[in-house]
């Protein structure tokens, strides 16, 4: 956000927008300055309107009529953070702001458009990232997962905001979600809604001279518990530091500057270009950092990297100040402001963000220097696979096995390889510990034993490889 001390939004679609601010618009004022052609689309809608009023079968309302052509006009633009608010929208979201409000704990996004983009899209919802610790974290939803029913609804033709009104309601309330992962995964979960309360930062040592940071969110809080952090880093003498972005869907942009600013001294850390010069700026770095500029610095994102994410990755990448493993991110580079209508209102997007190298991340994301993933799956194991998820193999185990050991794991894979059920003893372990810290009241900030990109990012700080350029 651009006003930095005021305005914060938690977006449960997304990808939270960088950056959003209120105000209001009047009809007659922005009539004054509309051209001929507006004023004659203007009175042929009157005109359309006057007559359904009149001779449609059954008796409408002005305000049905225009909520219709409001949603109508904002979808045309092929946006899916342009949207019209309803008032019911408006509350929702100023229920968002004060952070009270009934849901399942997931960022979504819809894409529009282009298909080049993404050749194997689908027309429905997608969740860019569950949010840790609530209700769709720890039943194991994951980024990527497409939405298709909502109690067994299709949501095929469903927008962004209507999918997220189905999805929020009374804590303690109960919605029938059906997912659908890769391919041809289809599962589908009872979820209870919680009153959802974002996480922002975890952090520990490894190794004892190596400082691991995650960030969960970008909010006014976040920037100040990095700086804990890494006062705690301090005492504890680092040499080098992890900056974990992985399912981090964005946030405040006033958040995501002062990190960078721990980081960078007088650099450019983003900008943002618009047709309306009072939304051009740049964004520097103040001159004083708290990471020394010799220390080596790594980022690790991934597909669930996002927004404010993405402002920071690539600030320190083009900037040469860090070295970003794992995968490509997710590619959201547009900011959005919100305007009210009477009671109602409307997103737009207003400008979009580049990184210091003049990049706009936008549908293509930030690559990282080094790409560490999981190997794709066999046929075989994509079948077995897709056998775990639908039938809950791994929360059946893990509920019939609180606290288990070498003993019950190696004897579970024994059973599922009987079953022909066949995935690398790595892959299925993890699993098991995944769902084990979704049951934790205290997981661990990080599990070197499974996390091949953090095993890397070790490796390659040890090994000298990441040097201040």
């Amino acid at each position: 956000m651009f006003k930095k001390e005021k305005y914060y939004w938690i977006f449960l679609s997304l990808m939270i927008s960088t950056g959003i601010v209120f105000f209001s618009v009047s009809p007659a004022v922005s009539a004054q300055n509309i051209n001929q052609e507006r004023v004659e689309y203007i009175t042929v809608l009157d005109q359309v309107m006057r007559f359904i009023q009149n001779y449609y079968v059954d008796d409408v309302d002005a305000k049905t009529l225009f909520e219709g052509a409001m949603k109508g006009m904002f979808s045309s633009l092929d946006d899916p953070y342009s949207v019209y608010l309803t008032a019911s929208d408006m509350s929702d979201l100023s229920d968002t702001t004060t952070g009270k409000f009934g849901g399942v704990g997931m960022y979504i996004s819809k894409f529009y458009g282009d298909t080049s983009y993404d050749e194997n899209h689908l027309p429905f919802v997608r969740v860019v990232a569950p949010i840790e610790g609530t209700p769709a974290y720890r039943l194991g939803v994951s980024a990527g997962d497409y939405i298709i029913k909502i109690n067994n609804k299709s949501t095929e033709n469903m927008t962004l905001d209507e999918v997220m009104g189905l999805l929020r309601g009374e804590p303690g309330s109960d919605v029938n979600i059906t997912f659908l992962r890769g391919e041809n995964i289809i599962f589908a979960l009872d979820v209870t809604r919680e009153n959802i309360v974002v996480p922002t930062v975890k952090s520990g040592m490894v190794d004892n001279n190596i400082g691991y940071m995650r960030i969960i969110q970008f909010t006014p809080m976040t920037a100040e518990k990095v700086k804990d952090a890494l006062k705690d880093f301090k005492k504890n003498n680092y040499k080098s530091v992890i900056v974990d972005l992985r399912g981090n869907p964005g946030g405040l942009l006033s958040s995501v500057t002062d990190i960078a600013d721990y980081f960078l001294s007088g650099e450019v850390i983003v900008s943002t270009r618009s047709k309306i010069p009072s939304e051009n700026k740049i964004y520097r770095a103040e001159r004083e950092v708290i990471v020394p500029e010799e220390m080596p610095v790594v980022i690790l994102i991934d597909k669930g990297s996002a927004s404010a994410s993405e402002i920071l990755s690539g600030a320190l990448k083009d900037n040469k100040r860090a070295f970003l493993l794992g995968e490509t991110s997710y590619g959201k580079g547009s900011v959005q402001q919100v305007r009210t209508i009477g009671e109602g209102g409307f997103k737009l997007t207003m400008s979009r963000y580049y990184t210091p190298d003049g990049l706009n991340i936008d549908k293509i994301g930030i690559d990282p220097d080094l790409e560490v993933k999981e190997d794709d799956f066999s046929d075989e194991e994509s079948e077995a696979y897709k056998k775990i998820i639908e039938e809950f193999l791994i929360q059946d185990f893990v509920k019939n096995n609180a606290n288990p050991g070498d003993r019950e794991i190696d004897n579970f894979i024994s059973e599922l390889a009987a079953d022909k059920i066949i995935l690398k003893d790595r892959i299925i372990k993890k699993l098991i510990r995944n769902e084990l810290n979704k049951t934790n009241n205290n997981p661990p900030v990080f599990d070197i034993e499974f996390d091949l990109v953090l095993q890397k990012a070790v490796k390659i700080l040890e090994e000298g490889k990441v040097v201040k350029q």
